[in-house]
């Protein structure tokens, strides 16, 4: 027999129940003790949910049980799960948008503008999208505002055939912002409903790179009243705690609508999604969870606490 069998990886609750409560009636009699709080807050900082949240987290169902709510595991488990949805309400996406599946006016294309740091996926995530609005019903145009990265422009080109998108790209070294211009024109003149703007990767330290993400956006605005419809941050969601940063960096320049986590792992990065609503007040709209056009699944609150608090064995 070749190659090794690997365990599947444990749930955030399986790990909570496996390490830090391994007897829950010790926490029904008594409260948590030092030593499990320890394990607990270890269990939640490892999954990503920040210093604060976890702080928060850990005192809300030390209250519940010394005030006898919490007589089952199922208590405990739903006393965390209604910590986490008052969180995560607190950012809600806006109306419109991709919500409404539908551009904003008649004759106006959608413009959604994609922005995020090197290596994260928004050329993947671009095709994601338009796949998904194609499935829609409506015409999408690819833009590839990316001319500096060899090979940017082929790989959005050849996600657009593979789709049969329409798509408009630029010669190497040329304005991003005029890229994002000739798009606008053309899905005016294909009758497109939507255009993608994918860009370059930079990081907010490269400040004639954001003055330029800032000159798209400028220009998107000048081409459709209220444009870009949508400002998505793509971000890797397995960098932990880079996601908040990069999303700060980024918000401190663009009005984001929501954030994009592409290599979203359930089981080990749960907190992320909490850490940017519960600190930024920016809503995560959909999760990457494959490479395929169909793997990207909206963002959903209630399936994702079904998801990292399931039971499972």
């Amino acid at each position: 027999m070749t190659g090794t069998l690997r365990r599947p990886k444990r749930g955030l609750w399986r790990r909570i129940v496996d390490f830090a409560l391994t007897d829950v009636n010790t926490l029904v009699d008594g409260g948590l003790d030092g030593a499990a709080i320890e394990r607990l807050e270890e269990v939640l900082l490892e999954a990503d949910f920040g210093v604060d949240i976890t702080l928060e987290l850990v005192e809300a169902l030390e209250r519940a049980a010394s005030r006898g709510a919490i007589a089952t595991e199922g208590d405990l488990r739903d006393t965390l799960r209604a910590r986490l949805a008052e969180t995560l309400a607190a950012a809600e996406p806006p109306a419109g948008g991709l919500a409404a599946a539908s551009p904003p006016r008649g004759g106006a294309p959608g413009v959604l503008l994609l922005v995020g740091v090197n290596g994260v996926g928004k050329t993947t995530t671009a095709a994601k999208l338009a796949a998904r609005l194609q499935a829609g019903g409506g015409r999408v145009l690819l833009a590839a505002a990316d001319t500096f990265r060899a090979g940017a422009q082929e790989q959005l080109r050849a996600w657009a055939e593979r789709l049969q998108t329409d798509f408009v790209g630029g010669t190497p070294g040329a304005d991003p912002a005029s890229v994002a211009f000739d798009a606008v024109a053309a899905a005016r003149a294909r009758d497109a409903a939507w255009v993608l703007v994918d860009t370059a990767g930079r990081l907010h330290t490269q400040d004639d790179l954001m003055r330029e993400l800032v000159k798209i956006d400028r220009v998107l605005g000048r081409q459709v009243e209220g444009a870009p419809y949508e400002r998505l941050l793509v971000v890797d969601a397995t960098s932990g705690q880079n996601v908040m940063n990069q999303a700060r960096q980024f918000g401190a320049s663009l009005d984001l609508t929501g954030l994009v986590l592409a290599k979203f792992d359930s089981t080990a990065r749960a907190g992320t999604v909490v850490s940017v609503v519960r600190e930024l007040s920016v809503p995560v709209r959909f999760l990457g969870v494959g490479e395929s056009p169909e793997d990207l699944e909206e963002f959903s609150p209630d399936r994702y606490l079904d998801k990292i608090l399931a039971p499972e064995p």
